[in-house]
């Protein structure tokens, strides 16, 4: 054989991973899939191999995310029965009436794309573009953070072989990720009611929607007629969806600033030391929880503290106001107090999905703040009415503050203030023009008598 056909050290190491994945290695896979916190039966595991696979001899860059998609959608599929006529058709009456009762309480844009009801399969293929954007950064950490800790920790002799192969690790883990990251939002998809249900905008721009089959879930056991049900969760998905395009610059806004959060996040290294030092292929318990508990995932820094709360601050503002605005949307639905009350448990329980993704990404999608904020929209509508108080949504410079939801009253008193109040450019501005007026000499005529020359 030729020196040039000899195979090289990035050959070795995808021989090595095909015969893993083959199953011809004293580590069985199965065991590892379900230490990732991945579903261990027949039909999945057939699907991730052959995937992963497909990992192996891929030379693009990147992480496939039509991986998480296909997930997610096949989990949607499997666990959906399929909406009636009468749920469909109720629902699409519901959204008729929900943007008529926003509009004699709401002064935000109306959307120009009619509302959607959609299958779980739908929403989960839908939002995954966002999801995969907002696990992108976590996802390129963990791949480097591996690929370091194999070449630090691997034996001498396999340090050729891993050489020129991180390209094939990052693939696989790529792969791995994406799966991953499908059986959350796959999950998400049976839980969550409507296209905005976790407070951020996964949908495109102006887009509502709502899951008949998770609407009717959501309303069993609250002694509720489903017409109200129906009607109540409308309005709130209206109101979500038509913030976002009555404000343009949010979505990006707050999916900038997930982004910013999770690109500070790494992954603690030595911790992944020691679990690649003690692994035992038989027994990957130890692996799972690491990877279930987020210990992987080291206490967040002050700059990444600092994020966390000014995106909680945004969460909490959205959500707020979404409750105050429907609030008094279904003031005329007879139980829309006690429909309201099973939205709040909800949301501050979450779910295992939800609890999935903050293990994934290390993000909590509910924010802690969301009572004082809707306290705060509360006391602003009734001090200033409710156009006034949909005008704070116009600019990022102008929407209240995490000092705005401490004291509301401050707020108000700058709102209903006669005079604007004034930034320090324009005060200076001021104070510089009287500066000059004072100093002005003295016009002949004026009424006053000028000074004599020196």
């Amino acid at each position: 054989m030729s020196e040039d056909s000899q195979p090289g050290p990035e050959d070795e190491f995808r021989d090595m991973l095909r015969q893993f994945l083959s199953g011809n290695s004293e580590i069985d896979p199965s065991k590892l899939v379900g230490a990732a916190g991945l579903p261990n039966d027949p039909a999945f595991m057939a699907r991730l191999m052959s995937q992963l696979q497909a990992a192996v001899n891929s030379s693009g860059d990147g992480i496939d995310w039509s991986l998480a998609a296909d997930q997610a959608t096949a989990i949607g599929n499997s666990s959906a029965i399929e909406a009636t006529p009468a749920q469909v058709s109720g629902l699409e009456q519901a959204f008729h009436v929900a943007a008529l009762w926003l509009d004699e309480v709401a002064y935000v844009a109306e959307l120009t794309v009619e509302p959607r009801v959609m299958t779980r399969a739908e929403w989960a293929r839908a939002t995954m573009p966002v999801w995969s954007q907002l696990a992108e950064p976590v996802a390129d950490s963990i791949a480097d953070s591996l690929t370091k800790v194999l070449g630090e920790q691997a034996p001498e002799e396999m340090q050729g072989m891993l050489q020129g192969a991180s390209q094939v690790m990052r693939s696989v883990g790529g792969a791995l990720f994406a799966m991953q990251l499908g059986q959350v939002v796959g999950q998400l998809s049976t839980e969550v009611v409507s296209g905005g249900d976790v407070g951020i905008p996964l949908l495109d721009e102006q887009q509502a929607a709502l899951i008949p089959q998770n609407v009717t879930a959501f309303g069993e056991g609250l002694d509720v007629d489903a017409d109200q049900v129906q009607l109540y969760l409308a309005v709130r998905e209206l109101a979500h969806a038509r913030l976002f395009r009555h404000a343009r610059w949010l979505r990006l806004h707050l999916i900038s600033s997930i982004r910013e959060f999770a690109q500070g996040i790494s992954i603690d290294t030595s911790r992944l030391e020691e679990l690649a030092a003690d692994f035992d292929p038989a027994n990957p318990e130890q692996l799972r929880d690491a990877m279930q508990s987020g210990a992987l995932i080291p206490p967040k820094t002050d700059e990444q503290l600092a994020a966390l709360g000014r995106l909680e601050t945004t969460l909490a503002l959205i959500e707020g106001w979404v409750d105050v605005v429907t609030a008094q949307a279904t003031e005329r639905l007879p139980k829309s107090g006690a429909i309201a009350e099973t939205v709040r448990r909800r949301r501050a329980s979450g779910g295992p999905a939800e609890s999935a993704f903050a293990t994934l990404v290390g993000l909590e999608l509910r924010p802690r703040r969301l009572r004082e904020a809707a306290a705060m929209w509360q006391a602003v509508t009734e001090a200033t009415g409710g156009e006034l108080r949909d005008s704070l949504w116009a600019h990022p410079d102008i929407v209240p503050t995490s000092d705005d939801i401490d004291d509301p009253q401050a707020l108000i008193a700058r709102l209903t203030s006669k005079e604007p109040a004034l930034d320090d450019v324009d005060r200076a501005i001021e104070d510089l023009l009287n500066d000059t007026r004072d100093d002005r000499p003295r016009e002949a005529g004026d009424g006053t008598a000028s000074e004599p020359e020196a």
